[in-house]
């Protein structure tokens, strides 16, 4: 089903990179790419995830320039509130340093840092309860998808939204979903695979929430300049979760105009 009335988001996701003054760089470049010539919030939401350190200082630059960049966080813990927990940013950490987006359950952070389902869950919680806004990510593995079992596992990580997001919380939800066999690859599934697992992605949600018509599915893995355009004019990819690309100011910009030329 289409949902070309959902305004896409294109969110670079920086994982552990870059040092800080490159991330200074990539920002201002990336500010003028958009005063050059501007991609307005009705166009397309952009959003960049830099490394914890740098959350603050990548959030002046978007402020100090007036920019629409939204700022957000990588992750967060699955603690609330302050406590004795060394290491641990929570969420309402976050907010109060007005950093209002974070994204959850990338795997990544599944499978290399022990996110399992009871984790994110109360990753879940604790962001929505604290008034973020969670770009929400599944996907499968490469072993899965061979097995036929890719919409199995993305669904039941979509069904496990059910348990923890309240009915008014919806609207504070984004699905990024990323074939854990193309991110970082250079593979990317084709723009007509990434769109049948979105729709059955969407009639998932509608068996769980009344505002799957009007939710973001963004679609990662190698999204890059060339392959935008195409997977933008699919009807139910709302966007993209961008990984390499989105450390090159230009390529960035240039995913980011492909999603809002659908808009225009």
């Amino acid at each position: 089903m289409s949902s070309s009335t959902i305004t896409p988001w294109v969110v670079g996701n920086w994982k552990m990179n870059p040092m800080q003054a490159n991330s200074q760089q990539l920002i201002q470049d990336l500010n003028q790419y958009l005063q050059q010539t501007p991609i307005t919030e009705q166009q397309c939401h952009i959003g960049v995830a830099p490394i914890s350190i740098a959350l603050l200082s990548v959030q002046k630059l978007i402020n100090d320039a007036d920019s629409p960049i939204k700022v957000v966080a990588q992750d967060l813990s699955q603690m609330a509130a302050t406590g004795a927990y060394t290491g641990e940013v929570s969420a309402e950490l976050l907010k109060d340093s007005h950093i209002d987006y974070v994204l959850i359950g990338h795997s990544e952070r599944r499978e290399l840092f022990g996110d399992d389902v009871q984790k994110i869950k109360a990753k879940l919680a604790n962001a929505l309860n604290a008034g973020l806004h969670v770009i929400y990510c599944v996907g499968e593995s490469l072993e899965q998808r061979e097995a036929g079992q890719a919409e199995q596992v993305v669904l039941q990580q979509i069904c496990d939204l059910a348990a923890v997001v309240k009915v008014e919380q919806w609207h504070n939800i984004v699905i990024a979903y990323e074939p854990i066999w193309a991110i970082g690859t250079g593979k990317t599934a084709s723009p007509q695979d990434a769109q049948t697992m979105h729709a059955k992605i969407r009639e998932g949600l509608t068996q769980i929430t009344a505002q799957a018509q009007h939710t973001a599915i963004l679609y990662g893995g190698s999204v890059k300049p060339e392959n935008a355009v195409e997977l933008a004019a699919c009807p139910d990819i709302n966007g993209a979760l961008v990984g390499g690309a989105s450390l090159n100011a230009e390529s960035f910009y240039k995913i980011a105009q492909a999603f809002a030329q659908t808009e225009e």
